[in-house]
């Protein structure tokens, strides 16, 4: 248990997890499988599944490696598949959420800053009109194995979690609560857990997936982290990832997989007026 001012790194946030974490199994559904990933952007890019392994190559051959993979199933059809790609020199936080039953991708591509970029201060970067977090991230979309046409992909973002007070348990030891405020912020708090007594407002982004189902993201401005769940609202889990720096050093990155039973426990309705 902390006190309400000790912040610890995500290596340690994903050793407070670990024991008898809630998390999905690693599927070997796709192991086999090739998907070329048309994007609304232009990129054409071909997914092949190892067993372990998931190889990609761009058809203007600019870009092509292989890495280890995490893919899950929150929902028939659905998969929500997660690397690190390293390349020249940087490294890359990669989520896929592949839409099979309806042919379409969302693409999530995050960075973290550099050592450098973390000594500047949240009043600096206020003052200049930046960002208060300094974790990076785009939002891609595209089809699967046909050419992009407007449409395809119906993933968009949504308001539907607004107002959303809702309770997340990652494991018997680390229980956290959302709050969806509006469209680029949300709250959150530990309940239990390695950050019991800590809270803030961060950054976020929320998109439909399906009913009752949606890709929820956010950036921590205070520990450089990003984080990514889908949240599914019927079956009441949520499956994802926390992506940062392992230690204090920046010389090693932490990408662990948080799965949750979640609960509702309330929701704000604003007057229209």
């Amino acid at each position: 248990m902390t006190s309400s001012t000790d912040w610890i790194t995500v290596g340690a946030l994903a050793d407070g997890f670990a024991p008898h974490a809630f998390i999905l199994p690693n599927l070997a559904d796709l192991a086999g499988q090739t998907f070329t990933l048309h994007f609304a952007n232009g990129w054409q890019i071909e997914h092949r599944f190892e067993p372990e392994r998931l190889a990609w190559h761009a058809a203007d051959g600019h870009s092509s490696g292989s890495a280890p993979y995490r893919a899950t199933s929150i929902r028939p059809g659905l998969y929500l598949v997660d690397f690190i790609k390293h390349e020249a020199g940087q490294s890359w936080s990669i989520s896929l959420v592949l839409d099979v039953a309806g042919a379409s991708f969302t693409a999530v591509i995050g960075s973290l800053p550099s050592p450098q970029q973390t000594q500047e201060g949240l009043y600096h970067r206020a003052l200049a009109g930046k960002p208060l977090t300094s974790v990076q991230v785009d939002f891609l979309h595209g089809s699967l194995d046909r050419p992009w046409q407007d449409g395809h992909c119906l993933h968009a973002p949504t308001a539907e979690l607004l107002g959303l007070r809702n309770q997340y348990r990652y494991s018997p030891s680390e229980v956290y609560e959302h709050i969806y405020l509006n469209e680029r912020f949300y709250a959150w708090q530990c309940l239990k857990g390695v950050e019991q007594g800590l809270c803030d407002t961060d950054r976020c982004h929320y998109y439909k997936i399906a009913e009752q189902l949606y890709l929820f993201v956010w950036q921590e401005k205070i520990v450089p982290t990003l984080g990514l769940v889908l949240i599914d609202l019927q079956q009441h889990r949520s499956d994802g990832k926390i992506f940062g720096y392992a230690g204090t050093s920046f010389d090693a990155l932490s990408n662990f997989p948080v799965s949750s039973y979640c609960q509702v426990l309330n929701r704000t309705e604003y007057p229209r007026d």
